[in-house]
């Protein structure tokens, strides 16, 4: 197999690696070009019987919080809600997206509108830093008490994701300023000048936190994860496409730079999570490990941060091709379908769970992979991903996904909380289905 050239050659993999990954990637499912365009087309009513039936009824209207606003994301594995409980930046901004990403859908119904708005007028009355700016991390039920009043940019970077899927599904103006509001305030204290990429923690007046004290992402203050940087570069895609300005364009294309680049381990073609400050990866046991799901994520961003600033794909192709092949060849389940969580470098996954959100990242990612190459191995990916998801990960009983599945295939893990939302499998069925739409006019 010919090596194509990536970037002026700044991404250089072995021929062997890049040869056995893509030989890998091809084990399980063989179909036709023709037979793979027909199976995913057909496979449309099985990802809107999962938006229609399974997830927007399990979020709306019962996680909608009318005695204190916002949305009570606090259920148990069967559904149940547990009562009040504090109210994270992270979740409440997601779920103010989903609810304006419907609106931006061919789903949209005016109830969504109004959710999405009740969000975000949590979101600006209640977890605002009114007098230093940004979003706190963590505020209790009532938005009354700062439960944990620090600013990271994870945080941040959803707060200003949903602010600018607002923005599109309302037409508001000022929500539009008030996300340009929000990204002054990350260009301003956030934006790494000299090493390129953001600082990630602050106190809430936006001074560095100590060194000594791990930040919220449980990590040391002064580091870079690809997973914010991640995060940040889907969220400046959707406000650059909304805002148009000349500087959010520019902060894109350097994100572009840093998650197709500096977070990719070049002799292992994958990548990984924490970085020193001059992206020096961190390294040791618990360092080298691979999220299978964060790389495929990071390939269908990057196709959509591209597009959206009018770079061509096709210098980014090889890089595409192995990451995913990695994470196909050590993290995919070949009989069943569906990615496990992770693993060390160059071996099969050791933790071998399916958790909800590296499903979804898996089938968008693998969808999009097709829709761009046309090649059967994604389409067999997809399917094979889907087929996972509608007989094990999708709670039918319920609503919802099961969080976590493991490989025994018993269920666990609460279903809405301080880290999980309609965002990650609600986004994913409403891009595949917009890829559909898209195959099917083509």
């Amino acid at each position: 197999m010919r090596l194509r050239v990536i970037a002026s050659s700044i991404f250089v993999f072995g021929m062997g690696l890049f040869f056995s990954l893509s030989i890998a990637a091809q084990t399980s499912r063989n179909l036709s070009a023709d037979a793979a365009r027909e199976e995913i087309l057909a496979s449309k009513p099985a990802l809107e019987r999962i938006l229609l039936e399974n997830i927007i009824p399990f979020w709306h209207p019962q996680v909608i919080d009318a005695d204190f606003g916002g949305y009570r994301l606090n259920h148990d594995k069967d559904g149940k809600w547990k009562g009040r409980g504090n109210k994270g930046i992270v979740t409440q901004a997601r779920t103010v997206w989903f609810y304006s990403r419907l609106i931006n859908s061919d789903y949209a119904k005016p109830e969504y509108l109004d959710a999405a708005r009740y969000g975000f007028n949590f979101l600006s009355e209640k977890m605002w830093d009114k007098q230093y700016g940004g979003f706190y991390w963590e505020v209790d039920s009532a938005g009354a008490v700062m439960t944990k009043p620090d600013k990271h940019l994870y945080g941040q970077a959803f707060a200003l994701y949903a602010l600018s899927e607002f923005a599109k599904a309302s037409g508001d103006r000022s929500v539009e300023e008030f996300s340009r509001k929000l990204y002054d305030f990350l260009e301003f204290y956030a934006h790494d000048s000299l090493n390129g990429g953001y600082h990630e923690s602050f106190r809430r007046d936006w001074f560095t936190l100590p060194i000594t004290i791990n930040n919220y992402m449980s990590v040391p203050p002064n580091l870079k994860l690809m997973n914010t940087h991640l995060h940040l570069m889907e969220a400046l895609t959707t406000h650059y496409l909304v805002t148009k300005a000349q500087t959010v364009r520019e902060r894109l294309i350097e994100l572009i730079f840093i998650e197709s680049n500096s977070v990719v381990r070049k002799n292992l073609g994958a990548c990984t999570d924490k970085y020193n400050p001059n992206w020096i990866p961190l390294r040791g046991p618990s360092y080298d490990r691979v999220s299978y799901g964060h790389d495929v994520e990071n390939v269908w961003l990057l196709i959509d941060a591209c597009k959206a600033v009018g770079i061509s794909n096709g210098p980014f192709m090889d890089l595409y091709h192995t990451l995913f092949g990695y994470s196909l060849q050590f993290g995919f389940d070949q009989k069943n379908g569906g990615f496990y969580d992770s693993g060390a470098f160059r071996t099969v996954a050791d933790r071998r769970d399916k958790v909800w959100w590296v499903q979804a990242e898996g089938l968008v990612a693998a969808l999009k992979m097709y829709q761009l190459t046309g090649e059967s191995v994604y389409a067999n990916c997809y399917l094979q991903t889907l087929d996972w998801l509608v007989k094990k990960q999708v709670d039918w009983e319920n609503g919802d996904w099961h969080s976590t599945v493991s490989e025994d295939g018993t269920p666990s893990g609460d279903k809405a909380g301080l880290w999980k939302s309609p965002y990650h499998n609600g986004r994913a069925v409403l891009e595949c289905l917009e890829i559909i739409k898209t195959l099917s006019k083509s």
